[in-house]
């Protein structure tokens, strides 16, 4: 691998960049893939280009088709689930999720709520969720949970999810409380893109607790994350 290459991927890694490195196996010819451009010695038909492109989410690593013996390795950066409102779900959430491998950070500016003795061992952020995801970005790695039920909280989150690259958006609420919830974004100029939150949100694996709802939302974010956007098909509601 060429130093200008292994350069690059470290370069990605900080900044949470994915990247795809196809190597063609007969010479060590390689490019890299991103979400943007390709850059390299190597070519790569359309179909090559999009197979490999699909490995930015994935984060698998394959042979790709055709004759030429390519193989794409994927550097994605590890799987982030911001979490908006540190509730009883989200002490759930965030202790589940870290053990599937995803980097957690729960945002409550509200500090009786978000305290080390509530969520111990979790990344917290006492900031207001838009200045907080502001100063953590939103990448294509990144999925965001809105728990809170405070519109004060959860809508200026929504407001800057929707339009970023997040895999997976979700917020807490009954059927009447996320359509008004869509009101106001509608009304915010979002109106295409609400169909993006997945709420009543996760599974319907039938439960109810705390627990077993974290449970549900965990496994409609890994569902989405690897077969792709499904569109708002979650099941538990909140009242």
């Amino acid at each position: 691998m060429k130093n200008a290459i292994v350069d690059r991927i470290a370069v990605a890694q900080r900044e949470r960049q994915p990247l795809v490195l196809v190597t063609r196996l007969a010479d060590g010819a390689q490019c890299l893939i991103d979400a943007a451009s390709t850059e390299g010695e190597l070519s790569l038909s359309a179909e090559q280009a999009a197979e490999a492109g699909s490995l930015l989410i994935t984060g698998r690593s394959a042979k790709l088709g055709g004759a030429d013996g390519l193989f794409a390795r994927s550097y994605i950066p590890a799987p982030r689930l911001l979490i908006v409102g540190a509730v009883h779900i989200a002490q759930a959430l965030s202790q589940i999720a870290a053990a599937a491998g995803f980097e957690v950070i729960v945002i409550d500016p509200r500090g009786a709520f978000a305290s080390p003795e509530r969520f111990p061992g979790v990344r917290l952020s006492d900031e207001w969720p838009d200045e907080a995801l502001a100063r953590l970005g939103l990448d294509a790695a990144t999925a965001l949970v809105a728990l809170s039920h405070d519109p004060k909280l959860d809508d200026p989150a929504l407001e800057l999810a929707l339009p970023s690259k997040v895999f997976y958006i979700g917020a807490l609420g009954s059927r009447r409380t996320h359509e008004k919830r869509l009101e106001r974004l509608r009304a915010a100029g979002l109106a295409e893109l609400v169909g993006r939150i997945h709420s009543p949100i996760g599974l319907d694996l039938g439960g109810r607790s705390p627990a077993e709802i974290a449970v549900s939302i965990l496994a409609e974010l890994i569902q989405v994350r690897y077969r792709g956007e499904r569109g708002a098909t979650g099941a538990v509601a909140s009242t």
